[in-house]
């Protein structure tokens, strides 16, 4: 039998350097690997060696035969990719770096974000060799939107978190949390440390809708209800009415999701894992029975994964609609689904989506309904929102794709809360130049450009402030390695400028500013509080939101 990759799946490709007859795709050099949904394993190539199980940092990898029920489709997941990508064995492994040398002494990176992409970027620089790092963070814990984005039910998700600890335990990496780039030191503070800084401080920020009404009570960005049930600390005292029976999630990729499945979940479900006791409390009491999740554009042209389409299929208590006549073939989609070069991912969901169609429903359960070809175009109510007034809408096939045209019909449905789930945006950095337009950090292979169009030295960026919101965790891993090549060249070259203090100033600094900032001791021990508060509950932790919480447990009060 073959091993399987399944819904959790996070792209980091660890799995592919361990299979000994490289049978997993995509590969990073693959061209679809930085689109790709997850990836995949080849059961005619399979040995059954397991060395992917033993590698993958998300426990998303079994044994066909050991597939839980609620994911054995995965199976044919897997199979299938290979039909329309099969095996060619042509292309060699990515080489191992060259080590640094030890003659001009260690390289030393401050690196500010402590999320996916930083920590992709620490762990390329630490197979560097003579490398120290410094990674800060404005948060008082670690891991970005592996602690604050990642759903609750996702848990073995954040198992990534799990690995960048155990390889970030040596001496030459340190952590500076709750401490603010541009608050407690500045941007030229860091270059004169250092030999160079890569921001990876991602996209915190939400796209608008720009309508009528989206500023009325009970409209609201998904960005801050996901931050507000993963209980981060900026987030912890918003308030969300979740009195009205239907709430209507705008957007279709994995976030909104991820959203409707919190909203419908059974409260004792989500009582099993570590979403915020806050969160918890109120969606106890939350009258919420209907989540309708609207696109512009039609199922073929929708964010989401199959394998988080695939998980809506298995929720307790929840019933998923999808009207068949959303998702009727018009002309522009059949052009799709029959063009060579359409993905194995779309053709994945489309079939996915027409098995929803007939799945019988169950009196008393709570919905999600999947709707599409529906445009909002304002948010209605005297003093909240209690409508979204919408366009239908149909495919327009140009040469840059499929877009929503109008059909002159409209209609409107009842919603006691509205989600914006369309997008992330980056944020301005302090002291560096900002494509406003994009909403990232102006790059060129990681290497941040100026205003006179040339790189300013010794500065990086990775992640969605490089690239923007786009792709998953594992995407971010061949992301940092481009910044890292470029950072890497630079200091070979003698690019980069010496720091003027020695290896221990930045950290001495920071203490002078920040006293109460937040080493790896004391996030170990925050880490250690939250886990034993969450074991008394049978949970995995139990998540501090208040900044003297954090404080007391670093100090082990």
């Amino acid at each position: 039998m073959a091993y399987v990759i399944t819904q959790r799946c996070c792209n980091d490709a660890s799995c592919i350097a361990e299979c000994p007859v490289d049978c997993i795709r995509p590969r990073p050099e693959d061209p679809e690997f930085r689109s790709a949904e997850m990836l995949y394993i080849d059961p005619q190539t399979c040995i059954d060696c397991g060395a992917c199980f033993e590698a993958c940092p998300v426990d998303a990898i079994y044994a066909e035969e050991d597939l839980p029920p609620d994911l054995t489709a995965f199976a044919e997941l897997n199979a299938s990719y290979f039909g329309l990508h099969p095996l060619a064995g042509d292309a060699l492994p990515l080489p191992r770096p060259a080590r640094l040398s030890r003659e001009h002494g260690p390289l030393r990176v401050a690196i500010v974000g402590t999320g996916p992409a930083a920590c992709y970027t620490a762990e390329h620089l630490l197979s560097y060799g003579e490398v120290e790092i410094d990674m800060i963070d404005r948060l008082p814990t670690p891991w970005g939107l592996l602690r604050y984005g990642v759903a609750p039910d996702h848990a073995q998700t954040r198992g990534v978190a799990d690995a960048f600890a155990a390889a970030f335990k040596r001496d030459s990496v340190r952590f500076h949390l709750d401490v603010e780039v541009g608050n407690h030191l500045s941007h030229a503070e860091l270059l004169d440390n250092c030999h160079a800084v890569v921001y990876a401080v991602g996209a915190a920020g939400d796209r608008p809708l720009e309508l009528p009404g989206e500023d009325l009570p009970g409209s609201h960005s998904a960005t801050e209800f996901v931050a507000w049930y993963n209980g981060h600390p900026d987030y912890a005292d918003r308030v969300f009415d979740l009195s009205a029976e239907r709430a209507v999630v705008i957007g279709n990729g994995n976030v909104a999701l991820d959203v409707a499945r919190v909203l419908t979940l059974p409260p004792d479900r989500l009582a099993r894992t570590d979403i915020a006791d806050h969160a918890l409390a109120a969606l106890r009491d939350s009258a919420v029975r209907e989540v309708v999740v609207v696109g512009r554009r039609g199922p073929l042209q929708a964010g989401f994964t199959s394998a988080e389409l695939l998980a809506l299929q298995h929720l307790p208590g929840v019933d998923v609609i999808v009207d068949p006549e959303l998702v009727r073939l018009h002309p522009a989609d059949r052009e799709i689904l029959d063009a060579a070069e359409t993905s194995h991912a779309v053709r994945t969901k489309w079939r996915l989506l027409n098995e929803m169609v007939d799945r019988p429903t169950r009196p008393g359960n709570r919905r999600i309904v999947l709707r599409w070809w529906t445009a909002p175009t304002a948010l209605t109510g005297h003093d909240r929102v209690d409508t979204v007034e919408y366009a239908h809408t149909e495919p327009v096939r140009s040469a840059a794709g499929v877009s929503a045209g109008p059909t002159g019909r409209t209609g409107s449905m009842a919603a006691g809360l509205v989600l914006r789930a369309v997008g992330y945006r980056g944020a301005p950095v302090p002291d560096l130049p900002f494509d406003d337009a994009r909403g990232v950090l102006p790059t060129v292979a990681g290497r941040v450009i100026g205003d006179s169009g040339e790189p300013l030295t010794g500065v990086y960026a990775a992640g969605w402030i490089k690239r923007g919101p786009r792709g998953v965790i594992g995407t971010n891993r061949i992301d940092a390695a481009e910044t890292v090549e470029a950072l890497v060249e630079d200091y070979r070259a003698g690019v980069l400028n010496e720091p003027a203090g020695d290896a221990t100033a930045l950290s001495r600094l920071i203490r002078t500013r920040r006293p109460d900032a937040i080493d790896r001791a004391g996030w170990q021990a925050i880490d250690t509080a939250e886990r034993a508060a969450g074991a008394a509950d049978g949970r995995p932790r139990r998540k501090f939101t208040e900044l003297g919480d954090f404080l007391r447990a670093a100090r082990g009060e």
